[in-house]
């Protein structure tokens, strides 16, 4: 099965196995998903990620994070540039995203960051997807 957006089905099994509360979600990997899962970990959004290798493209699997009164850690998570409307923001013009309490994952030349290190860097890019 080809997918149109396999970034935005990677943010719809993470919100649903965080409303259904399942420990662990299985993600087709590519490097894209890894590194966003990379910098939703440094962030605080997720436990742990683990890319399996497989035959084919690997399973990127990434263990869901939870509070003490077993709610969900992420709230809401969001796609910001789709594939039929990409979104690219220079420096300046780079929001927070709900007054600082959640973040937004752009893609640089530098791979992908967070809003905060992208201001810090004077870099600008696409918006790929927001975090709170």
């Amino acid at each position: 099965m080809t997918l149109t957006d396999p970034l935005a089905d990677m943010l719809t099994r993470i919100r649903n196995a965080g409303s259904a509360k399942h420990k662990s979600v299985d993600i087709p990997g590519s490097k894209l998903k890894t590194a966003l899962a990379d910098v939703m970990k440094n962030e605080g959004y997720i436990r742990n990620y683990k890319f399996i290798k497989d035959n084919k493209q690997g399973i990127l699997r990434i263990y869901l994070k939870y509070d003490k009164n077993d709610a969900h850690v992420i709230f809401g998570i969001e796609r910001v540039s789709k594939p039929s409307c990409r979104t690219y923001v220079p420096n300046k013009d780079i929001k927070s995203v709900l007054n600082g309490l959640g973040v937004s994952v752009l893609s640089t030349s530098k791979g992908l960051m967070t809003d905060r290190q992208a201001r810090k860097e004077n870099m600008g890019g696409e918006i790929l997807c927001n975090i709170w």
